[in-house]
């Protein structure tokens, strides 16, 4: 594949079809110990490398890697765009935690963190599509240091909303069991 952040998932899909045949270890069943060990543990590489660069958030972060970075470089404090979103989920599922179950005000909490959970879907959705811009453009000028910083910002982002979302659903699947 070509050394690139956008990436044809169709030919990398072919393409690790075709090399996990090629080394799986039903292959090479008969073969000396060292050869079947060798084979495992390039099938597990393959398959770690395929899951990585088919999420654009772990092709991302490894891209990072690549390049001598790391997301947890500056990356200790709520992104500011996102602050006073997170406060507020954090305070819904506080209110929603507190409520008496089965009480209108759980009810009328739960309905608002279904409405917050559609909108913390849609602006993970529009950082999503920011980074493929983003994957675009370091495509086309791989050394320019501001993508770095931005692709830093777009993946921090994402990870702060992967976390809503997850508290988010946690929440909602307690309500429901209560």
């Amino acid at each position: 594949m070509p050394r690139k952040l956008t990436i044809d998932l169709g030919a990398l899909e072919r393409r690790y079809h075709e090399l996990s045949r090629m080394i799986h270890p039903d292959r090479f069943a008969s073969s000396a110990a060292r050869v079947r060990d060798a084979s495992l543990r390039a099938t597990a590489t393959l398959t770690r490398s395929y899951r990585t660069l088919r999420d654009p958030v772990a092709r991302g972060l490894y891209w990072l890697e690549l390049n001598g970075e790391k997301l947890a470089e500056n990356n200790k404090r709520v992104p500011p765009e996102l602050a006073e979103l997170v406060f507020e989920v954090q305070e819904q599922l506080a209110g929603m935690h507190d409520a008496p179950a089965d009480s209108d005000a759980a009810c009328e909490l739960a309905a608002q963190v279904v409405a917050r959970r559609s909108q913390l879907q849609a602006t993970m959705d529009a950082s999503r599509a920011e980074l493929e811009r983003n994957f675009v453009k370091w495509d086309q000028r791989p050394d320019e240091k501001m993508l770095t910083l931005e692709l830093k910002a777009i993946l921090s982002s994402i990870a702060y909303l992967r976390t809503l979302i997850r508290d988010v659903d946690r929440a909602l699947e307690n309500s429901k069991a209560a």
